[in-house]
């Protein structure tokens, strides 16, 4: 290769590094570093596909008691807590569905379809002790879930609003350590 052909090479080998580059920081961006699931930015989308191709979609919106266990048992214990039930949901949604982590202790999921009993199962698993240095930590999980198809407008937004009401609805009756309702 001659001189003039390697300079003129330079400026794309370059781009293409930085193209590599910002190609895995907004595939970082969009998930969580500690559970691996997606962020916001990054379930958005698919789940707005979901909704739209399935009629009989399901929005859950889950808060977990994680203050009072971190102060409890420490911040190790709460940084595995968040890890199983991500892992829980995760696998509850199955090829159905895709769960997401929106921050702190505030989970999401949504799948194409899930009766009461379903999310019954699902609030079961999560709230299977967690086993943690040697102890046995329980795991309260205060899940909301809202079918798309009982909504006004078919659109995710009024949806998590719907299982955000709806899980709050609950940790007003069963205090923090709710269990779930689905919104109506």
């Amino acid at each position: 290769m001659d001189t003039q052909a390697l300079a003129l090479s330079l400026p794309l080998v370059g781009w293409a590094a930085h193209s590599g580059y910002l190609t895995h920081r907004l595939a970082t961006a969009r998930r969580d570093p500690l559970t691996g699931l997606r962020t916001r930015a990054g379930w958005t989308a698919p789940a707005e596909r979901i909704i739209r191709r399935h009629r009989n979609a399901v929005v859950l919106l889950l808060d977990d008691d994680f203050k009072h266990l971190n102060d409890t048992h420490g911040h190790a214990a709460g940084d595995a807590a968040l890890t199983a039930i991500a892992a829980r949901l995760t696998a509850w949604c199955g090829r159905h569905g895709i769960a997401g982590r929106f921050g702190g202790d505030e989970f999401v999921a949504v799948v194409r379809s899930a009766g009461t009993e379903d999310i019954d199962r699902l609030v079961d698993l999560l709230h299977e002790p967690l086993a943690h240095a040697g102890a046995r930590i329980p795991l309260y999980v205060s899940t909301g879930a809202s079918r798309v198809a009982d909504l006004p407008l078919r659109s995710l937004s009024d949806a998590l609003s719907a299982a955000d009401a709806a899980m709050y609805e609950i940790k007003g009756k069963a205090g923090r350590r709710g269990t779930r309702t689905l919104a109506r």
